[in-house]
């Protein structure tokens, strides 16, 4: 404990996924003991690669595809109960479902 009141034993989880899929993440999320969380609006590239686009009847490939990174600070001991919610809405098995990090978390205010 110091003089600002650390507080211990958190886990930060990152979450992107899928435009379509954030919404319902959120409503899974809604009643779970989340002590902080985030939202935004990026730009991901990995193995889904691109996507074709068309702009004025025009196809074009985009580089970065869109996302939503939901980033949230739980108690160490829900970490599992959250990313079960998590993975039980977004996952469904093909390239572009998203991913999961977890991170732990020393001292927070």
């Amino acid at each position: 404990m110091t003089v600002f009141g650390y507080h211990g034993c958190m886990k930060q989880i990152v979450t992107i996924v899928r435009p379509h899929l954030a919404e319902k993440v959120l409503k899974s999320l809604r009643l779970a003991p989340i002590e902080a969380l985030s939202v935004t609006e990026v730009k991901g590239y990995g193995r889904q690669k691109s996507y074709l686009d068309e702009y004025q009847e025009t196809e074009y490939s985009q580089v970065f595809v869109p996302k939503v990174e939901i980033t949230m600070w739980v108690d160490d001991s829900r970490c599992d109960e959250i990313l079960e919610k998590i993975v039980t809405v977004a996952r469904s098995g093909r390239i572009g479902d998203g991913k999961v990090f977890v991170l732990p978390v020393g001292e927070y205010l």
